[in-house]
């Protein structure tokens, strides 16, 4: 498989792309007005702790308190996994919040989640650095191996270099990252200490300092991208401004030297992202409806709880075996549900709705091969067993809001909720609304501003309308049309100054 990074840079925006096969499969945004908290380090203080959730909240001067769980505080290094990340708190025996932490005590946390919808930042108590071969853990003493590095003798020698260059007492933990296989034993000193040196300056800021306070911010978006994703796996890094290639370079010539043959500054005329058609494939991740090879189409409606996905046939009718026909479309849904969840960034409960199929070894051939795109994807994510009603249940671990929710914002016209009041739907509105003016006698004559649409309706379906409001409720009606109105949204005016009564009678 050919992994490519595309990074397009600006002074207002950045956006990382990254392909496979040329496909985009992940897309990342970083503007200036949108700073990205995970990673950074706080001096925070506990607003409150609440027994009754096992949690607390911690203001690290954002505009909302940060949450901690009690999962982020008790340390307990056997359900560590080789990622850095901690399993699911849930199946540990965790002590009562309270006993951990008090109201008012200062605490060094690290933002763990951006701050999402209503919701504020996630915070930890588990510090963790990462450089560009190994995660430094300064309180913990765990030494792991990224599970992606999957050669036995490999991992055995990387844990067993790890334990000779880590102190066993007070060291840290260690975890090799991916990039990290085949490291030897210079490089991991080197990082190593660059690594504790920042925790001990970390440590150091934090006492001279009054809470709430920022100690040490993360690697921007970029930096990032090449510490964590460009290693060996990767085929090329395509760069379209000069000031960011140096950058990246000189980073690079100091870390693994070896990558530097397969930096390029891109300098065409054409933007890059115009160039290798990922304009197009941003356009696309906004859409509801996404078209599968087979000639069926998913369709994907993010809610408030949970992100739902429907599998549809389509045109495509195969055959003779309906069956096979059904499989197919599934297994084309299986491999784009996966990717569009890593463009989309979406998280939280996912629930797929595939294609019945009545063979059991269809149903496990499907969710294997979905299993298997999901893999590819940095974020944590399970998917469970085909239920009995068909449905396929995912968690995708959530860090920043989507992308959806990232450049997008609710439409002013429907409230986000993606549908509008009908034409003769609003006139029924406006009739109720009439009838309460008529019933409290308060008007006799009344200006009704309503949008284009509408007055269009009224005039080619229900011609008769002023004249039926003005005999049956001896009320006179002046219609006008007003472009700059919603199309589900009317305006009673009275009197010759045409003041706005709306809001008393316009109830539904």
């Amino acid at each position: 498989m050919k992994r490519e990074i595309l990074i397009s840079a600006t002074p207002q925006e950045t956006r990382v792309a990254i392909l496979e096969d040329g496909i985009l499969v992940e897309l990342m945004v970083d503007q200036p007005d949108s700073e990205r908290l995970v990673g950074d380090v706080y001096l925070g203080q506990v607003q409150a702790v609440l027994p009754g959730i096992q949690a607390a909240f911690v203001d690290i001067g954002t505009e909302k308190a940060a949450f901690l769980h009690v999962s982020d505080v008790a340390r307990d290094d056997s359900d560590e996994d080789e990622d850095g990340e901690e399993s699911d708190a849930r199946n540990r025996r965790l002590p009562p919040i309270q006993d951990l932490i008090q109201k008012g005590e200062r605490l060094l946390v690290q933002a763990s989640k951006e701050p999402i919808g209503t919701k504020g930042p996630r915070v930890t108590t588990h510090i963790s650095l990462p450089g560009r071969f190994i995660v430094f853990m300064p309180g913990s003493d765990h030494i792991g191996v990224s599970r992606k590095i999957e050669g036995r003798e490999e991992r055995g020698r990387l844990r067993s270099l790890a334990r000779e260059v880590v102190p066993a007492e007070g060291g840290g933990g260690v975890i090799v990252r991916t990039a990290g296989e085949e490291l030897n034993r210079e490089v991991l000193e080197r990082e190593y200490g660059t690594l504790s040196e920042t925790w001990k300056k970390i440590q150091r800021k934090s006492k001279g300092a009054r809470p709430p306070a920022l100690i040490h911010r993360e690697a921007k978006l970029t930096s990032g991208i090449i510490r964590d994703v460009f290693t060996q796996r990767v085929d090329g890094l395509i760069l379209d401004s000069k000031q960011v290639y140096n950058e990246v370079k000189q980073y690079l010539e100091g870390t693994d030297p070896t990558l530097l043959e397969r930096v390029h500054l891109y300098t065409d005329p054409v933007p890059l992202f115009d160039k290798y058609g990922i304009e197009d494939a941003i356009r696309e991740a906004f859409q509801r409806r996404v078209d599968l090879p087979s000639g069926g189409y998913i369709i994907i409606e993010p809610t408030e709880a949970l992100v739902s996905i429907d599998v549809n046939t389509g045109r495509y009718t195969g055959r003779k075996d309906p069956e096979k026909t059904i499989l197919r479309t599934n297994i084309d849904a299986a491999r784009e549900i996966a990717r569009q969840l890593r463009l989309r960034d979406v998280g939280g409960i996912i629930v797929a709705d595939f294609i019945d199929m009545e063979s059991r070894a269809n149903q496990e051939k499907v969710l294997q091969e979905l299993r298997t795109y999901l893999n590819r994807d940095r974020a944590r994510t399970r998917a469970f067993q085909v239920s009995e009603l068909g449905l396929v249940e995912m968690t995708r671990q959530r860090v920043r809001p989507s992308l959806f929710h990232t450049l997008t914002e609710p439409c002013g016209h429907c409230g986000g909720s993606g549908r509008v009041f009908r034409p003769d739907t609003v006139l029924r509105r406006v009739e109720r609304a009439a009838r309460r003016i008529a019933v409290q006698q308060a008007e006799h004559e009344v200006t009704v501003r309503v949008h284009p649409e509408v007055a269009l309706y009224i005039l080619e379906e229900e011609p008769d309308f002023i004249r039926r409001m003005q005999h049956t409720l001896r009320l006179a009606v002046d219609l006008r049309d007003d472009p700059l109105m919603r199309q589900d949204e009317f305006r009673l005016l009275a009197g010759p100054a045409e003041s706005d009564i709306t809001g008393k009678y316009a109830l539904g």
